[in-house]
């Protein structure tokens, strides 16, 4: 867009200006590039991240079989996910992403609750992510720390419970402090984070197989299916449906690339390119880097058993038992868990930016506990409450892990089936109550918009049921899957709170730009 005054033409952002048709004034810096707004996305999928920390999911249902086909079954129905957001995303490119865009789809009358119900599912799955990620990276220091002492076998440290959450504390509070920083620092981090990704990949797929003396064979890797899961489960779709876990939790966080779009050049075009190349890119890293460990898996129980150097991680043992083999020693392996280590730091500190970023928008319209106090940004133009309260939040909810591991699952569980629930609900009202309302931005999917939506939506009902299921019988309070008891229950408390409350003064996004 281009405003002429007298004899001077000023260049107006298409972002910036669709921002200000939106009723919303510029009070982010506007200064990420497509690339930096794609990193964030990347980073926060980072396959480095979900690939490593459920690969024991993935060999105990299913092994590599689930793992190499089922990784591009889930890639294949996300990137329908991902194109329906890019294009809603391309047509309202603000901070609140999905919550406002179910506002403006759902229509005047369903509007307030269409919001609320999605941004609660949408921060709460957000701060779900950053508690999972950063505990893992957490249980992962403690794994290399483990290995670094001469492994389980040979005396070393085994941190305990409290160790790792308090590991886990620190971590968030790097990534808070990290967060404070001008988007021009975290646009630095972003694309280093992506770099680092990418670059982790192609060494660890190199370095694994080649340092292992023992491979596995192509037949192994791309024909095995591991039906000996120890929890009683026999029937091979049901087993391949679980093992699907590892893939699908990998491939979220995308909506990143809309939580920034108002700190992104061109936003309306460079949001959804953000969203659509970050899915598409991390399908086939993920893979890559899926295949070149899986070569060096021989021995699947040994890999599972918590008797093994590594306590039970798997991919840690793969790495140690790899350069162990060969050299005698273990550090080679534990230098590529520290490659991983990075990558997961980059994905937790991305994270708590995107969190920050819809805690800011959505307490902007007044959604939140002490609204005025997270939308506030400071001299940098950064919502520096809404970054500390997103981190002491993901702390608390860490928490759980010291009562019960069982219940901490169940909460993280939220990571992926709420954060998906959230994304599917501005699809459903773009292809039901906005089917011939909805007027698309610069990137939209002309006729293939409702067919791509009605998929999208249909693929988050299966993995939600899916999900769900028993992952061990016979049923009991410690064996139970505990996932539709959080995600109901937050439906539960969502519900509630706007029947009791809400309803009365919640009226969905509020514009800042009064004529």
């Amino acid at each position: 867009m281009v405003a002429e005054t007298e004899n001077v033409v000023v260049s107006v952002d298409t972002g910036h200006a669709r921002l200000n048709e939106l009723g919303y004034k510029q009070e982010l810096k506007r200064d990420l590039s497509v690339i930096s707004n794609f990193a964030f996305s990347f980073s926060i999928i980072s396959v480095l991240t979900g690939v490593t920390t459920l690969y024991n999911n993935g060999l105990q249902f299913g092994g590599p079989t689930v793992m190499i086909y089922g990784w591009f079954i889930a890639g294949f129905f996300t990137m329908f996910v991902g194109l329906s957001m890019a294009e809603i995303c391309s047509s309202y490119p603000t901070s609140g992403g999905l919550y406002y865009w179910s506002a403006k789809l759902a229509g005047p009358s369903w509007a307030p609750f269409a919001s609320w119900l999605t941004g609660w599912f949408n921060i709460v799955g957000q701060w779900a992510v950053t508690t999972s990620v950063d505990f893992s990276l957490a249980q992962l220091i403690q794994v290399i720390i483990l290995l670094s002492t001469g492994g389980k076998n040979g005396g070393g440290y085994e941190a305990s419970k409290y160790v790792v959450i308090g590991f886990h504390g620190a971590i968030l509070l790097m990534h808070a402090a990290l967060n404070s920083l001008p988007i021009s620092w975290l646009s630095f981090f972003g694309q280093l984070a992506a770099a680092w990704n990418v670059a982790g990949v192609v060494i660890l797929m190199i370095a694994i197989p080649l340092a292992a003396k023992e491979k596995a064979s192509a037949e192994f890797v791309f024909t095995h299916f591991n039906t000996d899961n120890g929890d009683g489960i026999n029937s091979r779709v049901y087993i391949f449906v679980i093992g699907l876990l590892m893939s699908q939790y990998t491939l979220t966080g995308y909506d990143a690339s809309a939580h920034m779009t108002e700190e992104t050049k061109d936003a309306d075009k460079n949001g959804p390119r953000g969203i659509i190349s970050a899915i598409g890119i991390s399908i086939i890293f993920g893979w890559v880097y899926i295949l070149g460990i899986t070569f060096a898996v021989t021995d699947i129980p040994y890999l599972l058993s918590s008797e093994n150097d590594a306590g039970g991680y798997a991919i840690a043992q793969v790495f140690y038992q790899a350069f162990k083999s060969r050299y005698g020693n273990g550090i080679g392996g534990i230098i590529c868990l520290c490659i991983v280590a990075v990558a997961i730091f980059f994905c937790g500190m991305s994270s708590v930016t995107s969190n920050s970023r819809m805690a800011y928008a959505f307490s902007r319209d007044g959604a939140m506990p002490f609204s005025s106090m997270w939308h506030k940004v400071n001299k940098q133009e950064v919502p520096i409450n809404a970054v500390w309260m997103s981190a002491f939040i993901s702390f608390f909810m860490a928490l759980t892990s010291l009562g019960s591991l069982v219940a901490f699952e169940a909460m993280v569980s939220i990571a992926t089936i709420g954060l998906y629930i959230a994304y599917a609900l501005p699809i459903l009202f773009r292809v039901t109550l906005a089917r011939n309302s909805f007027i698309p931005g610069p990137f939209n999917l002309g006729r293939y918009g409702i067919l791509v939506g009605w998929i999208a939506v249909l693929w988050v009902i299966t993995i939600s049921i899916m999900f769900s299921l028993p992952v061990a019988y016979p049923i009991s309070t410690e064996t139970l899957n505990y996932t539709p008891v959080a995600v109901g229950g937050l439906l539960i408390l969502t519900v509630s709170a706007w029947i009791l409350r809400a309803r009365h003064w919640f009226k969905g996004p509020v514009t800042n730009i009064h004529n």
